[in-house]
């Protein structure tokens, strides 16, 4: 059934309550070891792990500021850079996943901005036994190109996830985990460009979208 605009603001704010519970959840159990604690040396172990999960925190919310929110002004154009540094915290503490970013053009529409880190996220959660993500994009014009492609010796891309960038809604409608593929298809498809997924059966997760005519 068709989802309706306050459903998918709610699915998408399901989905960064979920991600977020981790690291906040270990900031709630530090503190209360913190407070129970009196050993010097146990007492900087948790706060090593108190920055690190707040550090987790601030680069997850930064990520989705972007991603689903008004980040990046109000202006059609987002500075490049600011999507990097967003995707490199994300998966900063994914020591098995390698980030190859192949972006020259100093700024990109906001939908192609948006499309391009909710493609990243996908693709990266996609290597669940780490691997190599690469994120390339060009502006020709008014025309943006979009490619992420992910390779590793694993790549699980979940069936729903899949529907939902080829704009297929399930009969019972979109969970959570699906949101964010659904944003990426409904940009896409609002700018008159179009998305492409590499088969099933492809041994490297391909991403390609384009924006504009041409």
């Amino acid at each position: 059934m068709p989802t309706s605009p306050t459903e998918f603001a709610s699915l998408l704010c399901s989905r960064l309550c979920h991600d977020l519970l981790s690291p906040v959840g270990a900031l709630n159990n530090g503190l209360e070891l913190l407070a129970d604690e009196h050993d010097p040396e146990m007492r900087a172990r948790c706060l090593e792990l108190l920055a690190d999960s707040a550090r987790a925190s601030a680069n997850k919310l930064k990520f989705f500021r972007l991603a689903f929110g008004a980040a990046g002004g109000f202006g059609e154009m987002v500075d490049t850079r600011e999507a990097k540094a967003a995707i490199e915290g994300l998966f900063v503490d994914n020591q098995r996943l390698q980030l190859g970013w192949m972006i020259e053009a100093g700024q990109l529409p906001k939908p192609a901005i948006k499309v391009l880190l909710n493609l990243a996220l996908i693709a990266g959660d996609a290597l669940v036994r780490g691997g190599r993500l690469d994120i390339g994009a060009e502006a020709d014009g008014e025309r943006v190109e979009i490619v992420v492609r992910a390779d590793g010796p694993r790549i699980v891309l979940d069936p729903e996830l899949r529907n939902a960038l080829e704009g297929e809604l399930p009969v019972d409608g979109l969970t959570p985990r699906s949101a964010a593929a659904h944003l990426v298809q409904s940009l896409v498809a609002e700018s008159g460009g179009s998305l492409q997924v590499s088969p099933p059966e492809a041994e490297v997760l391909l991403f390609g979208a384009h924006f504009g005519q041409g």
